[in-house]
């Protein structure tokens, strides 16, 4: 070894470099782990006995929970696990006790289809990868309390899954008293007669499976048969929300088709007006509120009844604008439609005399027609039927209606734009007036009139029409019969009077109507909470008792459901658990009375959401066996307060694609769950902060297949992959794109502090930013900088003085402090790094030892973004105790305003003068000064002096007379 290269050794011995980093972080994190650092007391407990500690205010963050993927974390992961990191450690530097920790989200398809693929259990490879993911996110320094992690596939959590479950199966939603209730005092009432039973007879008259029927009309959890999306790919029926715009699963990409097969439903929409109000109380995105809003699609409008066939059947509509009622010519039922197959349906045995050869298709008979027509709409998803697509689809039923209004009869076709989903599954066509049904009725050569006047110049006559004409401000013509006129009303006017005129003859009604549809919560899936249900030998469901759970996932073989060929509509669901016979077929005493009889368990399981609609109520209290959460900690850490009329997590962070799944269904929960007086809470997230993507580029040769991104190299203005010319374009990071890069790797090469600073400073945190590993050295640097302004890299020892800081120096400590407090408070880290950045450089530039007062608060601006060396530096700088729980610094007024600032001071709007005045000085002392000046003297000349504008303290504006 030469003398050159053994002295920059010894030089070197003490720089911060990644080894330095490495052993630093891995020594802090294990006495954190030790020391219960970030254990946050609850009011039970600790709190109770430490007035000092009681006294601080709470806070409670929490991240979205993680999948556990067996492929592991990589860069763009743990993005808002670190700003929620950051976030938290400010916080508790200010005085709050903070509540922060993670657990995992471990049901679901992926882990049933690794499974499937492997024989390997999916237990066994759930807890593997939650293992890697944990080890993972342990080495980035996060500062969770893991005495409050779990994971949803734990019984002792799912028992309180299950536990949630029975008490929604167990309520009903009063509408009087706008709540859900026990479903044993709608019992009550059904027995004393203090509600009616519908139908003849008396609840005493009604037999077991007739009562247990009728209940389920109330359940907000509730059984029945109804249209639902199956995934033959998948072997199992997905909520709407897993179907992509084109039809297909979500997970796996297979075909989606209509199917009608009996499900577990949630009775949602009977929160559809509370899940609405709620969000103005909410601290959220306007663009995350109005996705729910729409979602939930509130309209107002009327149902109208129109006769049909001989007998008393009708086709109920659902209408927002009533008021064209006269200008319906034909109707449209979906294909699922209950009058267009089974006992109920109106379609005739033959074409009516004189069918339109359009309206029949080419088809023999309607039942032909309609058959064939089912299942052309059953190959297309929602998104699909309501597209527009230049083709409209359709066929007659060979049925007629009677306008209610004008008793005109009107022909009824089925076409795939109208939805089951939405309404009451059929329209009034008015085609005069609506794009949709004029594109309709220009395809099968239907009638239009015109019942709204325009006021383009273009006529009355539909038929000149190049389309339909929608105002809600004209005046209605051609609305007029024996029984009503409408004509030369407005169209709010006319609504009215509409309503009423239906309403007193009991064919129509005002109404409201949602496109939310009750949450559709079954899944023929092993690899998921098992439903706390029996069926007895009627077939009636029974609720297990609550000593009987957690009913615990059985060991089974066979994990797949029964998939079939991809595109085969005609197939039905197995589940895994139905193959288990001696788990499905058992012998229980349920404490009815009635001892130990036969059942047959539910054999589906739930959702992959259902334990993430209520997590945030265990990590408050994760080791509750007898409750699902102690009140006094729910009301501390979760209770309504000021600012926060619904309660709810303090700040909840993690991505905007969870808007109408996740987020909706579990503020669902918490409004059942407070309803029931189980919690104080009526929402589960006040505060809601949806983080950007951290993408990176994908570089595809010409077959247009990914190529490993660490390979390609930048030449002659291209990009070039082993000889070959790729392309490049910027999007998201993962394994498959073969652009992956893992926080491993980035720890490894840099330290985890520098991964944490380069993820912060990329950008603002809630926007999307490109990945560049080359960049990252540059917040390692900024550490090796702020090393170097503590510690003697040659000796190891502190260089900070005793001495006072100058007055620069405490005016850029000040500044720094006011603007890092700021920005952490607004989750704006980017822009505190920079200030810690820009102060860091002052002190490097300045030279000589740093005062250790401002190296102190400097190394406590540090700690909540960089913990591992602030740790490290704060020890060395002689505390003993950690830094994690020190006060963050506070500035001081004084020093964060500018000494002096400068006022431009203009005449006829040309500056004439520059003055250096105090910030805080009055309007008339500045307007002496800028009339004393010596140029703006030299300037008026002796003119006189019409106006003197003053804003203090940047501008005198000087009108001469």
């Amino acid at each position: 070894m030469s003398e050159t290269n053994s002295a920059a050794e010894v030089a070197a011995a003490h720089r911060y470099t990644a080894a330095m980093a490495a052993d630093i972080e891995a020594r802090w994190q294990d006495f954190w782990d030790a020391d219960g650092t970030y254990e946050a007391p609850n009011p039970t407990g600790d709190l109770a006995g430490d007035p000092a500690l009681a006294a601080r205010p709470k806070k409670f963050i929490m991240d979205m929970f993680p999948y556990p993927s067996g492929t592991g974390l990589h860069v763009g992961h743990p993005l808002g696990y670190i700003a929620t990191d950051v976030y938290a450690r400010h916080q508790r530097m200010t005085g709050h006790n903070v509540l922060h920790t993670l657990g995992f989200d471990a049901f679901g398809l992926p882990a049933e289809q690794f499974a499937v693929q492997t024989g390997t259990h999916p237990r066994a490879s759930t807890e593997s990868n939650m293992a890697n993911m944990k080890s993972q996110l342990r080495r980035l320094g996060l500062g969770h309390d893991q005495r409050r992690s779990f994971a949803t596939i734990d019984p002792e959590y799912y028992k309180w899954t299950q536990w949630i479950f029975l008490q929604i199966f167990n309520s009903w939603y009063d509408e009087e008293g706008q709540r859900a209730r026990p479903i044993d005092e709608l019992i009550a009432r059904f027995e004393s007669g203090e509600r009616p039973v519908p139908g003849p007879r008396a609840w005493s008259e009604l037999d077991a499976t007739e009562r247990a029927n009728l209940l389920g009309e109330y359940r907000l959890a509730y059984a029945s048969d109804a249209p639902v999306n199956w995934c033959p790919g998948l072997g199992t029926v997905l909520a709407n929300e897993e179907v992509t715009a084109d039809g297909r699963s979500e997970r796996g990409n297979f075909p989606v088709f209509k199917a009608k097969l009996r499900q577990w439903n949630m009775r949602i929409t009977a929160y559809a007006d509370r899940l609405l109000s709620d969000l103005d109380a909410l601290d959220w995105p306007e663009a995350i509120k109005l996705q729910q809003r729409n979602w939930i699609g509130r309209s107002e409008g009327a149902r109208a009844d129109f006769a049909v066939g001989s007998g008393d059947d009708r086709i109920t509509v659902f209408t927002t604008r009533q008021d064209t009622l006269f200008g319906a010519t034909y109707m449209v039922l979906a294909p699922e439609h209950e009058l267009i197959s089974g006992e109920k349906s109106i379609v005739p045995d033959a074409w009516p005399a004189g069918t339109h050869e359009v309206w029949t298709g080419g088809h023999a008979t309607p039942a032909d027609a309609v058959a064939k027509y089912r299942a052309f709409a059953a190959s297309k998803s929602d998104v699909e039927r309501q597209a527009d697509a230049k083709e409209k689809t359709g066929v007659f039923t060979g049925a007629f209606a009677v306008n209610p209004v004008s008793g005109e009869r009107v022909p009824v076709f089925i076409a795939d734009y109208v939805l089951m989903g939405y309404g009451t599954g059929a329209i009034m066509a008015v085609p005069a007036h609506d794009s949709r049904d004029f594109a309709f009725a220009r395809a099968f050569e239907l009638p239009m009139r015109c019942v709204v006047e325009p006021s383009d110049g273009r006529g009355t006559d539909p038929a000149a029409w190049d389309d339909a004409f929608v105002a809600h401000d004209a005046k209605l013509v051609n609305s007029s019969s024996d029984g009503i006129s409408l004509d030369g009303l407005g169209v709010t006017e006319a609504k009215a009077k509409i309503t009423a005129w239906l309403s007193d003859r009991g064919i129509g009604e005002g109404t409201v109507n949602y496109r939310l549809r009750d949450w559709l919560f079954s899944r023929q899936r092993y690899w998921g909470e098992p439903f706390p249900i029996v069926y007895d030998e009627d077939g009636v469901a029974h609720a297990l008792p609550e000593s009987m759970l957690p009913l615990e996932l059985p060991e089974v073989d066979d994990y797949s459901p029964r998939t079939f060929d991809p595109d085969d509509a005609d197939t039905s669901p197995e589940t895994p658990l139905s193959r288990n016979a001696d788990w499905v077929n058992v012998e229980l005493d349920l404490g009815l009375g009635d001892g130990v009889r036969k059942y047959r368990r539910e054999t589906n399981t739930m959702p992959n959401w259902a334990g993430s609609c209520w997590y945030e109520l265990r990590y408050l209290d994760p080791h509750n066996s007898e409750k699902l959460v102690d009140p006094a900690i729910e009301q501390y850490w979760m209770g309504p307060r000021e600012g926060q009329p619904h309660g709810g997590v303090d700040l909840y962070v993690g991505g905007a694609e969870h808007a109408v799944l996740h987020l909706l269904y579990a503020r669902f929960w918490s409004k059942v769950l407070f309803d029931l007086g189980h919690i104080s809470s009526v929402e589960p997230f006040h505060k809601l902060y949806n983080q950007g993507m951290i993408q990176a580029f994908v570089y595809r040769d010409s077959r247009g297949i990914a190529v490993p991104a660490a390979d390609v190299e930048e030449r002659d203005g291209g990009y070039w992959y082993q000889g070959e010319k790729v392309s490049r374009v910027l999007g998201k990071m993962g394994k498959s794109l073969k652009n992956a890069v893992t926080p491993d790797e980035i720890c490894a090469e840099f330290g985890a502090d520098t991964l944490r600073l380069y993820e912060m400073a990329m950008g603002p945190l809630d926007v999307s930013r490109p990945w560049d590993t080359r960049a990252v050295v540059g917040q390692y640097r900024l550490l090796q900088r702020l090393w170097r302004n503590v510690v003697d890299e040659q000796t190891g020892k502190v260089t900070v003085t005793d001495a006072e800081a100058d007055e620069d120096t405490l005016r850029a400590l000040h500044k720094a402090i006011d603007g890092v407090g700021h920005d952490m408070a607004g989750l704006r880290f980017n822009t505190a790094i920079a200030k810690v950045t820009e102060l860091n450089n002052f002190l490097t530039k300045a030279g000589g030892p740093v005062p250790r007062t401002v190296a102190e608060q400097l190394v406590l601006l540090m700690a909540p973004l960089a913990p591992h060396i602030a740790e490290e530096l704060w020890r060395k700088l002689g505390h003993t105790a950690s830094v994690v729980h020190q006060d963050f610094p506070v500035a001081d007024p004084a020093y964060v305003v500018d000494e002096t600032v400068t006022c431009v001071v203009q005449i006829k709007g040309k500056v004439k003068a520059r003055l250096e005045i105090s910030p805080s000085i009055a309007d008339e002392e500045l307007e002496r000064l800028a009339l004393a000046d010596e140029a703006v003297v030299a300037a008026l000349a002796g003119a006189g002096i019409r106006k003197v504008i003053v804003r203090a303290p940047k501008l005198v504006n000087i009108v001469p007379a």
